[in-house]
């Protein structure tokens, strides 16, 4: 992943923007796409500041929350494959990869 801009870059960009400058030419000056000066613009609009939100960070895995259901559907169906598992969890509402559910077994 790359690194992001710094805030100071963004805000030099948005104080040009709010001047009259168009995004194309203040993208030219600072070497940047424009889409970059045109979203730091809109985050300040929203925000007032130009400070990107967190990257990353820990995702609840599905499957876990749901482990009472699986660990069920397991006792009462001896023949059941991982695919078979995401269909049932499917027709439930839970949409995961067969590979998910793969990492829950096995954890």
């Amino acid at each position: 992943m790359v690194k992001p801009y710094s805030n100071d870059l963004g805000e030099r960009a948005v104080v040009a923007m709010v001047e009259g400058e168009c995004a194309r030419v203040i993208g030219e000056r600072f070497g940047i796409a424009k889409s970059s000066v045109i979203k730091w613009h809109q985050r300040y609009r929203e925000t007032g500041s130009v400070t990107p939100d967190r990257m990353g960070g820990h995702r609840k895995r599905k499957p876990d929350s749901h482990r009472d259901f699986i660990m069920d559907a397991i006792e009462h169906t001896s023949h059941l494959t991982l695919h078979g598992l995401k269909d049932l969890l499917g027709k439930r509402g839970i949409f995961v990869s067969h590979n998910a559910v793969w990492h829950f077994l096995k954890r």
